[in-house]
């Protein structure tokens, strides 16, 4: 998917590229897509990255805008949850026992 570069990418131990072959690794679709709205996003083109990464084989993708205070929770084959100030996000089977604190996003610093 040219174009659409991870910001932050994790990898269990067993699948860690070796340094020469990182580049090659992110170009891969990871199973979960995290999109953080900056100020100049228009939210129907995040949107439509979210619809692209799950066809391309993500499982779980997370859309949070802090300016609507709310998240967009997208999974292979559902309609898209809207989630107004979630406290946080599960990462469902994808991510077992994992949740993503979004209290700090949803603070008046922003």
């Amino acid at each position: 998917m040219p174009g659409f570069s991870p910001l932050i990418v994790r990898f269990p131990a067993r699948v860690a590229p070796s340094a020469d072959d990182f580049f090659d690794f992110c170009q891969a679709n990871p199973n979960v897509r995290i999109e953080l709205r900056s100020p100049g996003d228009a939210q129907s083109d995040l949107h439509e990255k979210m619809r692209e990464y799950l066809a391309n084989g993500a499982r779980l993708g997370w859309l949070i805008d802090p300016f609507d205070r709310q998240a967009f929770v997208s999974r292979p084959g559902e309609s898209v949850e809207r989630v107004a100030e979630p406290v946080g996000l599960l990462g469902d089977a994808v991510l077992p026992a994992f949740t993503l604190d979004l209290r700090e996003i949803w603070s008046d610093s922003l």
